[in-house]
């Protein structure tokens, strides 16, 4: 049986929110989530059709990997800007036994890449070359991910798990209004590539409408090959040659040996432990889990009573804690394969005591007085989207998928119908040059042959004495980090269910630039006035990422929700 979820949860602030920005925001707060019998099965995910995808599969008698990868290539179709086959992300994964493992299947340089593809002939970095077009690609990590995931811990074949997604893309799915704008909003880049042209824009040549039935008959045909085959239904044989085709016609560097040779990899979770809970995150090439862990560190002692959730203290320490932790990631993280990184030291109590002792509560440290720590022996999306999916057998399943930009490269691949990631721009293209998220990277993070870039995606399960406790993870870019962190700190240190966490307030800070980033109509006048007196710097937005969290309490019921800033899905069978 399919539930209905609608929240009863709404603070005050939030009905401020919604007098003032629903209208342009087109935010739908029946999103947030009622608890559920903890007996049943819960999805949580950008789109209702991929929740759906995932809810038929449990039908089929699926288990949570099984849901989680009938999610992930459902929205392939249904949310073409972030869901994907030709991007790659991270999974973290509960099984039922309390093993917990992190899946790494984020895109790869191709072979042929260089450190200098994306300067000009002066030295100087040449934006667009990594954002859009043919250099922008690396090579695609999540159908490899996915099948990865299946092999070891599904229990259903590859093609009944892809019947969703076949289905949806060859009779068609009704647009949703956001769907619709954001397709028109991106018509000028799709006018650029051919097969972009024949799917995004409608042959009539007038703007997509909300009801209108987005067919993509190339790629339910992609999805079929991959059905029969598995892996080599896309990294080899037809698929591949119509990507390195297409790749060829923009000018990409990917060859049909970096397609074959591409494979997904089983890593040690990040662990982290904040009072009596237990926190597992991704490790590089992500960067979430040594934020997060870091920063857990530099408050530890933090107590509900003695600072009061998104009060300007509250605000002002975690600020501080990601303003040092953010220095750190930018300098010392990359692909674990191809540079060495102080982890141990990074995540050591002392290190954060180290950092953070300088930590003034009534006062902001300017960034230019904050660099990256010294360590002895050591030198050198923002549309992504974020599903969460737990089983009635307590299999927990957290993944984060991306390609990178909205619409990614903007490049479809021809005859395939799917569109490939723009994950190079989040290289150091150049050592202390931002890319499109502000980030500044530098030695660790450059471009190299087969490697993989640097991340903010961040999902996370977290436990209490081996019990799950909670799945989460987010879309935003490096707001990711902060957003998913600060919903994890409002459930284990202010008590809050789902609807309540994912609905507080956010704001975000990274280093550099040197702004609190904060959202419009959320934070009270005094709190953001007490922060500028302390010498922060605010910046307002109309919002801070994307989160999709299910959360368990103690008496065993679930609550689960999807962020109302944006359209999702929540759904239990």
């Amino acid at each position: 049986m399919v539930h209905s979820l609608k929240s009863k949860l709404l603070p005050s602030f939030l009905i401020l929110f919604i007098i003032f920005y629903l209208p342009a925001a087109l935010i739908s707060y029946s999103q947030v989530a009622d608890p559920i019998p903890y007996a049943e099965a819960t999805i949580t995910s950008a789109d209702n059709y991929a929740t759906q995808a995932g809810i038929e599969t449990f039908q089929k008698g699926g288990n949570a990997i099984d849901a989680a990868i009938a999610v992930q290539f459902a929205l392939a179709v249904t949310l073409p800007r972030a869901g994907n086959i030709g991007g790659g992300g991270f999974m973290m994964l509960r099984l039922a036994n309390g093993e917990i493992k992190a899946l790494d299947f984020r895109e790869k340089a191709p072979s042929r890449a260089t450190e200098d593809m994306f300067l000009d002939e002066s030295g100087t970095y040449v934006p667009e070359l990594s954002r859009t077009g043919g250099l922008a690609s690396g090579v695609p990590g999540t159908v490899d991910g996915m099948i990865s995931a299946l092999e070891r811990h599904g229990t259903l074949p590859l093609e009944v798990i892809l019947e969703p997604a076949i289905r949806l893309a060859r009779e068609g799915f009704r647009l949703t209004h956001s769907h619709a704008e954001s397709l028109n909003q991106n018509r000028d880049q799709f006018l650029n590539f051919e097969a972009s042209e024949k799917i995004f824009i409608k042959q009539d040549g007038s703007r997509w409408v909300a009801s209108d039935i987005l067919i993509q008959l190339d790629l339910a045909d992609t999805f079929e090959r991959i059905a029969r085959r598995g892996r080599d239904g896309f990294y080899s044989g037809y698929t591949a040659r119509l990507i390195i085709d297409e790749q060829q016609r923009q000018g990409g560097r990917m060859t049909l040996r970096d397609l074959r040779n591409y494979e997904s990899v089983w890593r040690a979770p990040i662990r982290a432990q904040f009072n009596s809970y237990e926190l597992f995150m991704m490790p590089p090439p992500s960067s979430g889990g040594v934020v997060m862990s870091q920063v857990i560190s530099m408050i530890n002692g933090v107590t509900a009573d003695s600072v009061g959730v998104n009060s300007s203290e509250y605000i002002h320490l975690l600020s501080e804690a990601f303003r040092r932790s953010f220095a750190d990631r930018n300098y010392f993280l990359g692909d674990p394969d191809f540079v060495s990184m102080p982890i141990e030291t990074l995540l050591s109590g002392r290190y954060a005591e180290e950092r953070f002792s300088d930590f003034d509560p009534q006062s902001a440290t300017p960034s230019s007085e904050i660099n990256h720590g010294q360590i002895p022996g050591f030198s050198e999306s923002d549309e992504t989207t974020h599903f969460s999916v737990v089983d009635a057998d307590g299999n927990a399943v957290a993944i984060t998928t991306t390609l990178n930009g909205s619409y990614g490269s903007h490049v479809t691949v021809g005859g395939a119908g799917f569109l490939l990631n723009n994950e190079m721009d989040d290289f150091s293209a150049k050592p202390g040059v931002p890319n499109m998220y502000g980030l500044i990277g530098a030695e660790a993070n450059k471009v190299e042959p087969d490697k993989r870039m640097l991340s903010s995606m961040s999902p996370t399960i977290v436990t209490i004495n081996g019990d799950l406790k909670m799945v989460a993870g987010g879309s935003g870019g490096p707001t990711i980090i902060t957003a998913v962190l600060q919903d994890i700190l409002n459930v284990l240190l202010y008590g809050m269910n789902a609807a309540q966490a994912i609905s507080s307030p956010r704001f975000h800070h990274q280093w550099l630039p040197d702004h609190i980033v904060i959202e419009r109509f959320t934070m009270p006048d005094d709190v953001q006035q007490n922060l500028r007196q302390k010498g922060h710097t605010l910046r307002i937005v109309s919002t801070l990422a994307r989160t999709h969290i299910i959360v368990i309490d103690d008496d065993q019921n679930r609550t689960a929700a999807a962020d109302p800033r944006g359209h999702g899905s929540v759904a239990g069978y």
